[in-house]
């Protein structure tokens, strides 16, 4: 692969992370307008938290928003068992993105990159409705603690 070729395309701010955000966000093929809506919510943030960068913020809620655990139904003699199971990585990644935009594409009235920013800084804070979201997944694991010897079946 030849590097001048593609130098043209990488964008020296972007990150794996940022890169899978935006792939996630993009609809329909439209990649240049989920670049435009990050690129919006990155600015509104940047208004909002002038101490941080936007990117560290963004992905300080993407921390905050990751699981540790979650429950996995497991069928054993008949009966169907909640057991908590430890998250690997890149799950842990991709169910924070996916709870973040299914929180926000909820949402009616304003803006996608608004509603980015919205719940991203509150999720940078620990609030919000993604860190609701796994909090949840987290007390549900918590209680179901006691099925954990059922995993190795």
């Amino acid at each position: 692969m030849n590097p001048q070729k593609y130098a043209k395309f990488v964008d020296d701010k972007s990150s794996p992370l940022i890169e899978k955000f935006i792939n996630v966000l993009m609809r329909g093929g439209k990649k240049t307008i989920a670049r435009k809506v990050f690129a919006d919510m990155l600015k509104i943030i940047q208004k909002a938290d002038e101490k941080k960068p936007a990117e560290d913020v963004f992905t300080l809620a993407i921390e905050n928003i990751k699981p540790r655990v979650e429950v996995k139904a497991k069928r054993v003699g008949g009966s169907v068992y909640q057991i908590p199971v430890e998250v690997a990585p890149k799950r842990q990644q991709t169910l924070a993105i996916r709870w973040l935009l299914a929180n926000c594409r909820k949402g009616s009235g304003k803006p996608m990159a608004a509603k980015l920013a919205t719940e991203i800084l509150a999720a940078a804070k620990n609030e919000g409705a993604s860190v609701k979201k796994r909090e949840d997944v987290q007390k549900m694991a918590e209680a179901n603690k006691a099925y954990a010897h059922l995993a190795r079946y």
